[in-house]
Protein backbone atom coordinates (compact mmCIF):
# COMPACT_ATOMS: atom_id res chain seq x y z
CA UNK A 1 0.00 0.00 0.00
CA UNK A 2 1.69 3.63 -0.67
CA UNK A 3 0.90 6.29 1.42
CA UNK A 4 -0.03 9.69 0.11
CA UNK A 5 0.48 12.19 2.97
CA UNK A 6 -1.29 15.96 2.65
CA UNK A 7 0.34 18.90 4.31
CA UNK A 8 -2.26 21.53 4.50
CA UNK A 9 -5.18 19.21 3.53
CA UNK A 10 -7.57 21.38 5.96
CA UNK A 11 -7.03 24.81 3.91
CA UNK A 12 -8.97 25.49 1.02
CA UNK A 13 -7.10 24.44 -1.90
CA UNK A 14 -5.83 20.91 0.36
CA UNK A 15 -9.49 20.05 1.42
CA UNK A 16 -10.54 19.49 -2.31
CA UNK A 17 -7.48 17.81 -3.58
CA UNK A 18 -7.57 15.42 -0.70
CA UNK A 19 -11.45 14.99 -1.79
CA UNK A 20 -10.25 14.45 -5.36
CA UNK A 21 -7.40 12.05 -4.37
CA UNK A 22 -9.05 10.21 -2.14
CA UNK A 23 -11.78 9.41 -4.97
CA UNK A 24 -8.85 8.95 -7.82
CA UNK A 25 -6.52 6.56 -6.46
CA UNK A 26 -7.41 2.98 -6.00
CA UNK A 27 -7.60 2.51 -2.09
CA UNK A 28 -6.53 -1.33 -2.83
CA UNK A 29 -2.95 0.56 -4.10
CA UNK A 30 -2.99 3.93 -2.12
CA UNK A 31 -4.25 4.94 0.95
CA UNK A 32 -4.92 8.92 1.24
CA UNK A 33 -3.72 10.60 4.69
CA UNK A 34 -4.66 14.11 5.67
CA UNK A 35 -3.26 16.48 7.79
CA UNK A 36 -3.26 20.16 8.94
CA UNK A 37 -3.26 22.06 12.29
CA UNK A 38 -6.33 21.37 13.87
CA UNK A 39 -6.89 19.18 16.13
CA UNK A 40 -9.65 17.04 14.43
CA UNK A 41 -11.67 17.33 11.13
CA UNK A 42 -14.07 15.75 11.04
CA UNK A 43 -14.89 15.78 7.67
CA UNK A 44 -12.08 13.94 6.09
CA UNK A 45 -13.52 10.90 8.53
CA UNK A 46 -16.95 10.86 6.05
CA UNK A 47 -14.34 10.57 2.92
CA UNK A 48 -12.57 7.51 4.72
CA UNK A 49 -9.47 9.37 4.79
CA UNK A 50 -7.30 9.19 8.34
CA UNK A 51 -6.17 12.62 9.61
CA UNK A 52 -3.41 13.51 11.37
CA UNK A 53 -2.82 16.87 13.62
CA UNK A 54 0.30 18.09 12.34
CA UNK A 55 1.89 21.63 12.35
CA UNK A 56 4.82 21.36 10.37
CA UNK A 57 6.70 24.30 11.87
CA UNK A 58 6.78 21.31 15.05
CA UNK A 59 9.51 19.06 14.37
CA UNK A 60 7.95 16.78 17.13
CA UNK A 61 4.74 16.69 15.36
CA UNK A 62 6.20 14.27 12.73
CA UNK A 63 6.68 11.81 15.31
CA UNK A 64 2.56 11.39 14.48
CA UNK A 65 3.12 10.54 10.67
CA UNK A 66 3.57 7.07 9.32
CA UNK A 67 7.81 5.57 8.84
CA UNK A 68 7.33 3.63 6.07
CA UNK A 69 5.75 3.04 2.49
CA UNK A 70 5.03 6.35 1.75
CA UNK A 71 5.38 7.21 -1.69
CA UNK A 72 4.59 10.64 -1.95
CA UNK A 73 3.90 13.74 0.14
CA UNK A 74 2.09 16.94 -0.92
CA UNK A 75 3.17 20.06 0.93
CA UNK A 76 0.67 22.55 0.65
CA UNK A 77 0.68 23.71 3.64
CA UNK A 78 1.88 27.75 4.29
CA UNK A 79 0.64 31.18 5.25
CA UNK A 80 -0.23 33.40 2.56
CA UNK A 81 -1.02 37.02 1.68
CA UNK A 82 -4.76 36.51 0.78
CA UNK A 83 -5.48 35.02 4.66
CA UNK A 84 -2.83 36.95 6.59
CA UNK A 85 -4.96 39.59 8.65
CA UNK A 86 -2.05 42.50 9.12
CA UNK A 87 1.79 41.76 8.04
CA UNK A 88 3.27 39.53 9.61
CA UNK A 89 6.05 38.28 7.40
CA UNK A 90 7.70 36.02 10.27
CA UNK A 91 4.60 33.67 9.58
CA UNK A 92 6.34 33.03 6.13
CA UNK A 93 9.50 32.41 7.09
CA UNK A 94 8.12 30.21 9.74
CA UNK A 95 5.82 28.34 7.62
CA UNK A 96 7.18 27.82 4.03
CA UNK A 97 11.01 27.63 4.37
CA UNK A 98 11.25 26.30 8.18
CA UNK A 99 8.51 23.98 7.19
CA UNK A 100 9.78 22.94 4.23
CA UNK A 101 12.92 21.64 6.15
CA UNK A 102 11.02 19.88 8.24
CA UNK A 103 9.07 18.12 5.67
CA UNK A 104 11.96 17.37 3.50
CA UNK A 105 13.51 15.87 6.24
CA UNK A 106 10.44 13.82 7.14
CA UNK A 107 11.28 12.68 3.67
CA UNK A 108 14.69 12.03 3.72
CA UNK A 109 14.34 9.63 7.13
CA UNK A 110 11.64 7.70 5.72
CA UNK A 111 12.66 7.27 2.22
CA UNK A 112 9.88 9.11 0.82
CA UNK A 113 10.12 8.58 -3.10
CA UNK A 114 8.78 12.09 -4.03
CA UNK A 115 7.15 15.35 -3.11
CA UNK A 116 4.72 17.63 -4.17
CA UNK A 117 5.46 21.55 -3.86
CA UNK A 118 2.84 23.71 -4.84
CA UNK A 119 4.77 27.79 -5.28
CA UNK A 120 3.30 31.23 -6.49
CA UNK A 121 2.48 32.71 -9.63
CA UNK A 122 3.87 35.98 -8.03
CA UNK A 123 6.96 34.68 -9.09
CA UNK A 124 6.60 36.25 -12.42
CA UNK A 125 4.04 38.53 -11.77
CA UNK A 126 6.43 41.79 -13.45
CA UNK A 127 5.68 40.34 -16.94
CA UNK A 128 2.96 41.71 -19.29
CA UNK A 129 -0.03 41.07 -18.20
CA UNK A 130 -1.14 39.79 -22.08
CA UNK A 131 2.03 37.55 -22.00
CA UNK A 132 1.47 33.68 -21.71
CA UNK A 133 3.91 32.13 -18.93
CA UNK A 134 6.59 28.97 -19.49
CA UNK A 135 7.17 26.92 -17.05
CA UNK A 136 10.41 27.60 -16.84
CA UNK A 137 10.56 31.49 -17.20
CA UNK A 138 13.28 33.68 -15.47
CA UNK A 139 11.71 34.61 -11.86
CA UNK A 140 10.56 38.69 -12.75
CA UNK A 141 8.90 39.39 -9.31
CA UNK A 142 8.83 42.73 -6.79
CA UNK A 143 10.77 42.68 -4.14
CA UNK A 144 8.58 45.23 -2.41
CA UNK A 145 4.80 45.19 -1.16
CA UNK A 146 2.98 42.58 0.49
CA UNK A 147 3.85 39.60 -1.30
CA UNK A 148 7.54 40.41 -1.56
CA UNK A 149 8.74 38.34 1.52
CA UNK A 150 5.92 35.88 0.48
CA UNK A 151 7.58 35.09 -2.87
CA UNK A 152 11.17 35.63 -1.42
CA UNK A 153 10.42 32.74 0.98
CA UNK A 154 8.67 30.32 -1.36
CA UNK A 155 11.57 30.67 -4.01
CA UNK A 156 14.26 29.51 -1.10
CA UNK A 157 11.91 26.63 -0.60
CA UNK A 158 11.99 25.63 -4.20
CA UNK A 159 15.64 25.82 -3.71
CA UNK A 160 16.08 23.80 -0.85
CA UNK A 161 13.85 21.23 -2.75
CA UNK A 162 16.31 21.25 -5.44
CA UNK A 163 19.06 20.50 -2.68
CA UNK A 164 17.38 17.51 -1.82
CA UNK A 165 16.57 15.71 -5.07
CA UNK A 166 20.57 16.55 -5.91
CA UNK A 167 21.95 15.24 -2.14
CA UNK A 168 19.63 12.71 -1.53
CA UNK A 169 17.67 11.36 -4.85
CA UNK A 170 14.33 12.39 -3.73
CA UNK A 171 11.75 13.59 -6.77
CA UNK A 172 10.58 16.39 -6.36
CA UNK A 173 7.74 17.99 -8.61
CA UNK A 174 6.63 21.71 -8.29
CA UNK A 175 3.41 23.46 -9.64
CA UNK A 176 2.81 27.38 -9.90
CA UNK A 177 -0.22 28.66 -9.29
CA UNK A 178 -2.41 31.30 -10.16
CA UNK A 179 -5.64 31.70 -8.30
CA UNK A 180 -7.18 28.23 -7.84
CA UNK A 181 -11.19 28.77 -7.77
CA UNK A 182 -13.03 26.71 -5.66
CA UNK A 183 -15.81 27.72 -3.08
CA UNK A 184 -14.76 29.06 0.37
CA UNK A 185 -17.51 29.52 3.18
CA UNK A 186 -15.07 32.09 4.42
CA UNK A 187 -15.47 34.95 1.59
CA UNK A 188 -12.89 37.76 2.80
CA UNK A 189 -9.58 38.12 1.89
CA UNK A 190 -6.55 40.45 3.83
CA UNK A 191 -5.03 42.45 0.83
CA UNK A 192 -2.49 44.39 2.40
CA UNK A 193 -3.56 43.33 5.79
CA UNK A 194 -7.45 44.23 5.24
CA UNK A 195 -10.00 42.40 5.61
CA UNK A 196 -12.05 42.64 2.44
CA UNK A 197 -15.32 40.79 0.80
CA UNK A 198 -13.49 39.16 -2.10
CA UNK A 199 -14.45 40.60 -5.16
CA UNK A 200 -15.85 37.38 -6.60
CA UNK A 201 -18.07 36.68 -4.23
CA UNK A 202 -19.35 40.25 -4.60
CA UNK A 203 -19.72 39.53 -7.95
CA UNK A 204 -21.98 35.93 -7.63
CA UNK A 205 -23.86 37.85 -4.69
CA UNK A 206 -25.11 40.82 -6.99
CA UNK A 207 -25.74 37.96 -9.90
CA UNK A 208 -27.87 35.80 -7.72
CA UNK A 209 -29.96 39.59 -7.12
CA UNK A 210 -30.10 40.15 -10.80
CA UNK A 211 -28.22 43.37 -10.20
CA UNK A 212 -25.67 44.31 -12.50
CA UNK A 213 -21.75 43.12 -12.80
CA UNK A 214 -19.36 45.29 -13.87
CA UNK A 215 -16.12 44.43 -15.66
CA UNK A 216 -13.32 46.72 -14.47
CA UNK A 217 -11.02 47.88 -17.36
CA UNK A 218 -10.43 46.57 -21.09
CA UNK A 219 -13.87 43.46 -21.52
CA UNK A 220 -11.18 41.24 -23.38
CA UNK A 221 -8.62 41.37 -21.00
CA UNK A 222 -8.04 37.64 -20.29
CA UNK A 223 -6.23 35.31 -17.92
CA UNK A 224 -6.45 31.47 -17.11
CA UNK A 225 -9.41 30.14 -14.57
CA UNK A 226 -8.30 27.37 -13.01
CA UNK A 227 -10.82 25.40 -10.80
CA UNK A 228 -9.18 22.70 -7.90
CA UNK A 229 -10.12 19.52 -9.84
CA UNK A 230 -7.80 20.65 -12.50
CA UNK A 231 -5.42 21.61 -10.45
CA UNK A 232 -5.54 18.05 -8.44
CA UNK A 233 -5.93 15.94 -11.65
CA UNK A 234 -2.38 17.49 -12.39
CA UNK A 235 -1.29 16.70 -8.53
CA UNK A 236 -2.68 12.99 -8.69
CA UNK A 237 -0.91 12.27 -12.21
CA UNK A 238 2.28 13.59 -10.90
CA UNK A 239 2.14 11.36 -7.90
CA UNK A 240 1.88 8.52 -10.51
CA UNK A 241 4.01 9.34 -13.12
CA UNK A 242 7.12 7.18 -13.72
CA UNK A 243 10.98 7.76 -15.64
CA UNK A 244 10.51 11.40 -13.79
CA UNK A 245 12.74 12.89 -10.85
CA UNK A 246 11.76 16.22 -11.52
CA UNK A 247 9.16 18.32 -13.16
CA UNK A 248 8.35 22.03 -12.92
CA UNK A 249 4.55 22.89 -14.43
CA UNK A 250 2.14 26.07 -14.47
CA UNK A 251 -1.01 25.11 -13.12
CA UNK A 252 -3.82 26.32 -15.53
CA UNK A 253 -5.75 25.26 -18.50
CA UNK A 254 -3.79 27.14 -21.10
CA UNK A 255 -7.27 28.70 -22.03
CA UNK A 256 -7.40 32.45 -21.53
CA UNK A 257 -10.88 33.61 -20.54
CA UNK A 258 -11.87 37.13 -20.95
CA UNK A 259 -13.51 39.54 -18.52
CA UNK A 260 -16.42 39.54 -21.05
CA UNK A 261 -16.82 35.37 -20.56
CA UNK A 262 -16.03 35.20 -17.03
CA UNK A 263 -19.48 37.78 -16.27
CA UNK A 264 -21.49 35.89 -19.14
CA UNK A 265 -20.45 32.47 -16.97
CA UNK A 266 -21.46 34.25 -13.86
CA UNK A 267 -24.72 35.34 -15.45
CA UNK A 268 -26.02 32.39 -16.54
CA UNK A 269 -25.06 30.21 -13.62
CA UNK A 270 -26.17 32.78 -10.44
CA UNK A 271 -28.72 34.66 -12.36
CA UNK A 272 -32.50 34.08 -11.33
CA UNK A 273 -33.85 33.39 -14.80
CA UNK A 274 -36.66 35.93 -14.69
CA UNK A 275 -34.25 38.62 -13.51
CA UNK A 276 -30.82 38.68 -15.81
CA UNK A 277 -28.09 40.91 -14.62
CA UNK A 278 -26.95 43.58 -17.00
CA UNK A 279 -23.04 43.54 -17.50
CA UNK A 280 -21.72 47.15 -17.88
CA UNK A 281 -17.85 47.93 -19.02
CA UNK A 282 -16.18 50.75 -16.36
CA UNK A 283 -12.99 51.46 -18.97
CA UNK A 284 -11.71 53.48 -16.47
CA UNK A 285 -11.39 51.22 -13.56
CA UNK A 286 -7.92 49.39 -12.69
CA UNK A 287 -8.17 46.06 -14.63
CA UNK A 288 -8.25 42.79 -11.82
CA UNK A 289 -5.12 40.69 -11.54
CA UNK A 290 -4.43 37.37 -13.65
CA UNK A 291 -1.97 35.43 -15.92
CA UNK A 292 -1.58 33.66 -19.10
CA UNK A 293 -0.25 29.98 -17.70
CA UNK A 294 1.31 27.29 -20.85
CA UNK A 295 0.50 23.93 -19.76
CA UNK A 296 2.01 21.88 -22.33
CA UNK A 297 4.50 20.17 -20.63
CA UNK A 298 2.18 19.10 -17.90
CA UNK A 299 0.29 17.49 -21.38
CA UNK A 300 3.39 16.10 -22.71
CA UNK A 301 4.68 14.59 -19.27
CA UNK A 302 1.79 13.86 -17.20
CA UNK A 303 -0.82 13.07 -19.50
CA UNK A 304 -2.69 16.18 -17.74
CA UNK A 305 -6.03 17.49 -19.77
CA UNK A 306 -8.06 20.46 -18.27
CA UNK A 307 -11.98 19.48 -17.64
CA UNK A 308 -13.52 22.90 -16.61
CA UNK A 309 -14.16 25.14 -18.43
CA UNK A 310 -15.82 28.79 -16.66
CA UNK A 311 -19.10 27.43 -16.93
CA UNK A 312 -18.73 23.76 -15.57
CA UNK A 313 -16.28 25.51 -12.82
CA UNK A 314 -18.75 28.26 -12.12
CA UNK A 315 -21.77 25.59 -11.85
CA UNK A 316 -19.38 23.50 -9.43
CA UNK A 317 -18.64 26.68 -7.67
CA UNK A 318 -22.60 26.84 -7.13
CA UNK A 319 -23.08 22.97 -5.72
CA UNK A 320 -20.09 24.02 -3.30
CA UNK A 321 -21.98 27.07 -1.93
CA UNK A 322 -25.26 24.64 -1.41
CA UNK A 323 -23.71 21.99 0.70
CA UNK A 324 -20.77 24.42 2.17
CA UNK A 325 -18.62 20.71 2.44
CA UNK A 326 -16.01 22.47 4.45
CA UNK A 327 -17.89 24.63 6.86
CA UNK A 328 -16.30 22.54 9.61
CA UNK A 329 -12.85 23.59 8.65
CA UNK A 330 -13.08 27.39 7.97
CA UNK A 331 -16.70 28.53 8.71
CA UNK A 332 -17.88 32.20 8.04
Amino acid sequence: MKKIIVFGATGNVGSYFTKYASEYFDRKEYEVIASGRRKTADVFQDMGVEYLSVDITKPEDFEKLPKDGVHAVVLLAAEIPAYMDGYHPERYIESIIKGAYHVLEYCRRNGVDRILYSTTCFDVWEYPKDMVIKPDAPKNFSYTGDHAMYVICKNTALELLEHYRQQYGLKTFAFRFPTVYSYSPNHYIYPNGVKTLRPLYKLIFNAMEGKPLEIWGDRNYAKDMLHVYDMAQMFCKAIEVQGLDKGFYNCGTGIPVTSQQQMEAIREVFCPKEKQSEIVCLEEKPTGGGILMDVQNAREELGYEPVYDVVKLFRNFKEEMQVDRFLELRGR
